[in-house]
């Protein structure tokens, strides 16, 4: 008799399971409609990162203007499917901001990443920003960028295609320069290494008479060619 009263109690129990299971989740909503908080996390973690490897560095500021540059190299990344320094109409950062202010000085340094993405998983923004931090912190390069004592201000800019998110970071410090001539030499940009050795770069001299030159203009940190790269490197 014991046996038999056990039977329909264990039958009940399976048909439950049963339904739980085949139960539909909700799908993970649009990548494009997270890529803002992607945005927000990644600068949070950045500048909790910095503060904890070096409490003198100089706090970031989210700069409008480096945010839409970022964005904008980021988008363009999506759409031609690529991740570089350079885009294939040969533009860089450091191109594009002294496009937009012909003004500018200072030096501006680029952290670059990519991380595919699945339908069904989507983009889970947590975790998405805490990979890309990971990727710059295991990358001399970046880290040194990401580091940098001296910046001050910061854009960061996330954009998504059918499979792949890519993110833009950018750093700025004018580096304590007074402001430009109205009348001066034209915008150049040079590329260094690291932003300490940008830094440390000596300023040309100006021929007699002439305006006291402009330093580092557009100047950007990037990756050395000759790093082994991962799959999905950061860039």
């Amino acid at each position: 008799m014991l046996m038999r009263a056990l039977v329909p109690v264990l039958a009940f129990l399976t048909l439950a399971a049963c339904a739980t299971a085949v139960k539909d989740s909700p799908p993970p909503p649009d990548p494009h409609t997270q890529m803002e908080a992607l945005e927000m996390r990644i600068a949070i973690l950045v500048e909790e990162q910095r503060m904890k490897l070096d409490p003198k560095a100089r706090r970031l500021a989210i700069d409008p203007q480096l945010t839409q540059l970022a964005r904008a190299r980021a988008a363009d990344m999506a759409k031609k499917k690529y991740l570089a320094h350079t885009a294939p109409d040969g533009s860089t950062a450091a191109s594009l901001l002294m496009k937009e202010d012909a003004k500018w000085q200072g030096l501006l340094g680029e952290n670059l990443a990519a991380q595919p993405y699945t339908k069904q998983g989507g983009v889970v923004v947590n975790d998405y920003a805490q990979r890309f931090l990971d990727q710059w912190l295991k990358s001399k390069p970046h880290l040194e960028n990401m580091v940098f004592a001296n910046y001050d201000h910061a854009g960061v800019g996330a954009a998504v295609n059918a499979d792949t998110v890519y993110v833009a970071l950018l750093f700025s410090t004018d580096l304590g320069l007074p402001p430009p001539p109205e009348e001066g030499p034209a915008n150049t940009a040079t590329t260094f290494e690291s932003p300490a050795a940008a830094a440390a770069a000596p300023i040309p001299s100006a021929p007699a008479g002439a305006p006291e030159p402009l330093r580092l203009r557009g100047a950007t940190g990037r990756t050395p060619p000759s790093r082994p790269a991962p799959s999905m490197p950061p860039r």
